[in-house]
């Protein structure tokens, strides 16, 4: 399995470090002070990103080098104009710019193009012992001291692997010792809480009947009506059809009796 971390741009952090590059050889602060810039000193480190820190260099003036390479060593420019080359001896570029001595023996010792450039600009040099940067320097070192504790906690808490669901189950949390007036009261509490929960259910309960209880008596009181109003009706007109098939044949034998007197 790949445990390789490789850091993000957004997941950059920078610090502030101080060089004194008194009585130090020029090549020895340039190579210390690239480092820096590189942040080859991280774990983190990636050489497509700008992952270094900012580095003050102070008493660059007070820089030394070896043998004969004060008077060997030719700074060169050039202002663009036939003739205008211009040479200088380290000597005397350290007097003058001591500042650029440190930057571009530094440059030379980073990668060239804009992420050279712009490790470069994290670099900031004085010819003196004093520097502008002590509110930085101080606002590093607390943020290292609490990216340390961080790891610290970190190193204690125990390891999860991911992909591995949490416990649905609860936790039952029992007291190792609980006293007897501990064990009443919670004794008591329960009956309370049980004695409620039984109450509501039976309320409940006897809503939902009372709810269901009409319905189911109005029910079988329409159907017997609608059951005994045909009898009644069939009733009536039994009785009434009754009279008139009994007057018809009275009729015939009073016609009957009437026609043999005449």
């Amino acid at each position: 399995m790949n445990t390789t971390v490789r850091i993000k741009a957004s997941q950059i952090y920078k610090d502030w470090h101080v060089v004194d590059a008194a009585g130090q050889p020029l090549g020895r602060v340039a190579t210390r002070v690239a480092t820096l810039l590189r942040g080859k000193h991280k774990p983190t480190y990636e050489p497509h990103l700008d992952d270094g820190d900012f580095v003050i260099v102070v008493n660059a003036s007070k820089v030394r080098v070896s043998g004969k390479k004060a008077q060997e060593m030719v700074y060169y420019r050039h202002s663009g104009y036939p003739g205008g080359l211009k040479a200088r001896s380290f000597t005397e570029q350290l007097q003058r710019f001591p500042e650029k001595v440190i930057e571009r023996a530094v440059w030379g010792m980073l990668p060239k193009g804009p992420l050279g450039k712009q490790m470069l600009r994290h670099l900031k040099v004085y010819a003196g012992p004093d520097h502008p940067h002590q509110a930085q320097v101080i606002a590093s070192q607390r943020a290292q001291e609490a990216r340390k504790a961080a790891l610290e906690a970190l190193a204690t808490t125990p390891y999860r692997p991911k992909g591995l669901r949490p416990l649905t189950a609860a936790e039952v949390v029992v007291p190792a010792s609980p006293s007897s007036e501990a064990a009443e009261v919670a004794a008591r509490a329960r009956a309370r809480v049980m004695k409620q929960e039984a109450e509501t259910a039976e309320a409940a309960r006897a809503a939902e009947a009372a709810a269901t209880a009409p319905a189911a008596e109005e029910a079988p009181a329409k159907a017997p009506r609608r059951r005994t109003a045909a009898p009644a009706a069939q009733a009536e007109t039994e009785t009434a059809a009754e009279p008139a098939a009994e007057a018809k044949p009275a009729r015939r034998r009073r016609a009957k009796a009437e026609e043999t007197e005449e």
